[in-house]
């Protein structure tokens, strides 16, 4: 599978989506479960939805 995000993307959205579900496990909505998907993607690097609209924020993969 090709990395498609960044490395300062997947930083944000590993803190964003740990912030989410902290907040989901302390009483929050339910929607904030939705943090889950930040904290996958950012995991591993890729984002389907990137790679539906071909959208690619890792500059050390980017085709020069």
């Amino acid at each position: 599978m090709k990395k498609n995000i960044g490395s300062i993307e997947r930083v944000l959205r590993i803190i964003v989506g740990l912030g989410l579900v902290i907040w989901a496990l302390k009483g929050g909505p339910v929607w904030a479960w939705i943090g889950i998907v930040p904290i996958v993607t950012g995991a591993i690097g890729n984002c389907p939805v990137y790679s539906i609209f071909g959208i690619d924020t890792c500059s050390c993969c980017t085709k020069k």
